[in-house]
């Protein structure tokens, strides 16, 4: 195409030729998280032994050796450090002890260790404590966020280029759906809770900063979690523990109130594949493609628990009572997770009845986790939420 005569000319060229084609390339990269740049990265995830949290971190210290994962947790009632006992002598993971909410603490944490993403799961995420003492999920959902927000803004500032601040939350915030429809990424947000008030206010800071101060982010909105870990005042793990004790399952209102389900581990790995593959700027919807009236599965539940336990089948539903609904109680969430099972390929690796047997087990093999946390704060909840 061009007949150069100077061999230095040419050169020169070449050179400007391979400049443009990196640029471009450069370009592509930084549409996307963290893409396939995997060495050397040190990663913050917050509430990091919690259910969800713990999972993630698992896989995270597992999956990337190259990363130095740090787990910042507060050690609330809900995070559990036995939930990481598997992995807390890896030579790539750092536990840290603090509060989201502590501004100065996380402004040491960020310059100490100068931090390339965060994955932030932190919260106070049951809605009845939300009505009891909504200040508590103001300080942790909509300050602890900003403060993070802020620490990231200020550490990445000068280069942001292949940083993420990853904000996970639930598809509370939409509101509630009638008979029909499911929460699009494109959804109107219409919290009823002070904790969906809470996620929201979170989500709309975390758009905010990135549209305010170019910080590269990502949200995610999630359905119900279920699985190994979780705390026992959520409805799977409260009811199976219940059952194992004789005690009776308190359901809200007629019970026909309809959820979404995803498997916990499901979520780690959708998590994983939105860290590295979503687009900056972007939302995501997660959800398990499986929609239960509480009361169905409450009764699935009751079923395969009698099966566990050598029990006659009908026995556990002797258990069930409906008590008082709560208020703002939501008719029904549904989640629709096309658009990321479209564009980075993820989908649930099990259905919901398959999901409730194995986790079934795996309270019932560990007894003793269970048995260490129902104590203390717990006990006191317990009683005065439920008599």
């Amino acid at each position: 195409m061009f007949d150069f005569v100077d061999l230095d000319a040419k050169i020169h060229f070449q050179q400007l030729i391979n400049a443009k084609h990196c640029i471009i390339i450069a370009y592509i990269c930084s549409e996307t998280s963290f893409k396939n740049d995997k060495m050397g990265k040190t990663i913050l995830i917050t509430g990091g032994a919690g259910f969800i949290g713990s999972h993630v971190v698992r896989l995270f210290v597992s999956k990337y050796p190259d990363y130095k994962i740090v787990n910042l947790d507060k050690l609330t009632y809900a995070g559990n450090l036995e939930n990481l006992s598997d992995i807390k002598n890896k030579k790539n993971y750092i536990f840290e002890k603090g509060d989201i909410s502590d501004k100065r603490y996380i402004n040491t944490l960020f310059e100490k260790y100068n931090f390339d993403g965060v994955i932030h799961l932190a919260a106070e995420s049951h809605v009845d404590r939300s009505i009891t003492h909504p200040m508590d999920f103001i300080m942790t959902n909509v300050v602890g966020t900003v403060n993070l927000l802020n620490a990231a803004k200020d550490l990445w500032k000068s280069n942001s280029e292949g940083k993420l601040f990853y904000h996970v939350s639930t598809d509370e915030v939409y509101g509630s759906l009638g008979d029909m429809g499911l929460f699009l990424e494109t959804t109107s947000y219409d919290p009823r809770s002070p904790y969906s008030a809470s996620k929201a206010s979170s989500d709309h800071f975390v758009r905010a900063y990135g549209n305010t101060y170019k910080l590269p982010f990502i949200v995610s909105n999630c359905s119900n979690n279920y699985g190994p870990n979780q705390f026992p005042e959520k409805l799977i793990p409260l009811f199976i523990n219940n059952i194992r004790n004789q005690k009776s399952l308190p359901v809200y209102g007629n019970g026909k109130f309809t959820r979404d389900w995803l498997y916990v581990i499901d979520h780690a790995t959708a998590i994983d594949k939105i860290f590295h593959n979503g687009k900056i700027g972007d939302t995501y919807n997660i959800g398990g493609f499986n929609e239960w009236k509480n009361i169905d599965l409450i009764k699935l539940l009751c079923r395969q628990m009698d099966i566990a336990l050598d029990k006659a089948v009908g026995t556990s539903e002797g258990l069930i009572a409906y008590v008082k609904d709560r208020p703002g109680h939501d008719k029904r969430y549904a989640i629709d997770a096309n658009k990321l099972k479209n564009e980075l390929g993820w989908e649930p690796s099990l259905q919901f009845e398959e999901g409730l047997a194995k986790t079934i087990a795996w309270y019932l093999d560990n007894e003793k986790w269970l048995e260490n946390i129902n104590s203390g704060d717990y006990q006191s909840y317990y009683k005065e939420q439920y008599g």
